[in-house]
């Protein structure tokens, strides 16, 4: 588990235009980056 201050670790994950992209990738190609994570959509309840 990440505590507060410490870097994420790399990641690779799916874009909305069916490309894959890393967090290091992200990083040096965009200024500013906001992960969202959104499951509500497949749970029930």
């Amino acid at each position: 588990m990440l505590q507060v201050g410490e870097k994420a670790p790399d990641f690779k994950l799916p874009t909305t235009g069916g490309q894959e992209i890393s967090l290091g990738d992200a990083l040096q190609k965009f200024r500013a980056l906001v992960l969202l994570f959104y499951v509500l959509d497949f749970t029930g309840g």
